[in-house]
């Protein structure tokens, strides 16, 4: 994948098709028309745009996900970490937590996902 950012417009669109992949390109028209207000002519250079990217495939007027959702998601995060933290989680768990500070729930979930892969080694 060549670009891990969406704009949050880019964003509502790759929803859109993630919630309904496979979709042939004039079903994906029309759900754009509905959702997003959108014309044809826009749709498709928005579609062009992602599967630059390599997020989307087009081929035969049918459009795939390359990735899925969780995994492009997973990937905007760590790039996000690696650029701003030096791929630290902990660095970045320091900075998130100095204005937010953790529920107890949230704490259980982390912990979970800790022990979680502590046993996967």
């Amino acid at each position: 994948m060549k670009e891990f950012q969406l704009g949050a417009v880019e964003a509502r669109f790759a929803d859109l098709i993630w919630a309904h992949a496979p979709l042939t390109t004039g079903e994906l028209v029309k759900l754009s028309q509905e959702e997003l207000q959108w014309k044809r002519t826009t749709t498709y250079t928005v579609l062009r745009r992602l599967c630059d990217r390599e997020i989307f495939e087009t081929k035969d007027s049918m459009v795939t996900a390359k990735i899925s959702r969780e995994e492009f998601y997973a990937c905007q995060s760590e790039a996000y970490v690696t650029e701003s933290f030096g791929g630290s989680l902990p660095a970045f768990l320091a900075a998130f937590t100095t204005r937010k500070s953790l529920s107890k729930t949230d704490v259980e979930e982390i912990r979970k996902m800790i022990d979680a892969y502590g046993k996967g080694e």
